[in-house]
């Protein structure tokens, strides 16, 4: 499913498929955090990662539905906060149809590159589990033209999962832009 590359928030049937149909087309977008005073960052994503549902040993779901976890369990389009180290706040949009536990880590976003680093530029907490990114009006993600150039890597800090989970190529990031002298 392509999506034109016109402005405005990404429709509730762009997360209704599988996390590996969404990631490259995620690419680009712009997610938009907007604060109480009414003050905006927009930013395109950079980087994603997929969890791809119950039988991926890396994905939160492949052990069921927890009270932690029950969002990804929702039809696509809400976020999915949680929280590693104690510290770092992890932003994944969920994807794919109502129990199909597919989400997306966002990794990057305009220059800032790290999950960690993305939720604190962004003020993102668990109070943003479970926000829908296409009605709400603190964080949502729009339309920008496809991104065609990216490359597929192996995700990262998964060693508990094994392989072939540690090997996939899950991890969806913009080119760099080549630069000639």
């Amino acid at each position: 499913m392509k999506h034109n590359p016109g402005t405005g928030i990404l429709p509730y049937d762009f997360y209704q498929r599988d996390a590996l149909e969404v990631a490259p087309e995620l690419l680009g977008k712009l997610l938009i955090r907007r604060f109480d005073t009414r003050n905006e960052i927009r930013l395109p994503i950079t980087e994603v990662e997929v969890y791809r549902g119950s039988r991926d040993l890396a994905c939160h779901a492949s052990k069921g539905m927890t009270p932690r976890n029950r969002v990804m369990f929702e039809e696509g389009g809400h976020i999915y906060m949680y929280l590693v180290y104690g510290i770092h706040w992890m932003l994944n949009i969920v994807t794919a149809p109502r129990g199909v536990p597919h989400a997306l880590l966002i990794r990057g976003v305009g220059e800032v590159s790290g999950p960690g680093r993305v939720t604190r530029l962004l003020q993102l907490d668990r109070s943003f589990y479970g926000i829908s990114v296409f009605d709400s009006e603190l964080v949502r993600i729009e339309n920008a033209p496809q991104v065609s150039d990216y490359q597929t890597l192996p995700r990262v800090g998964i060693d508990y999962a094994g392989e072939p989970w540690i090997s996939k190529p899950w991890r969806f990031i913009i080119s760099p832009k080549k630069t000639g002298h």
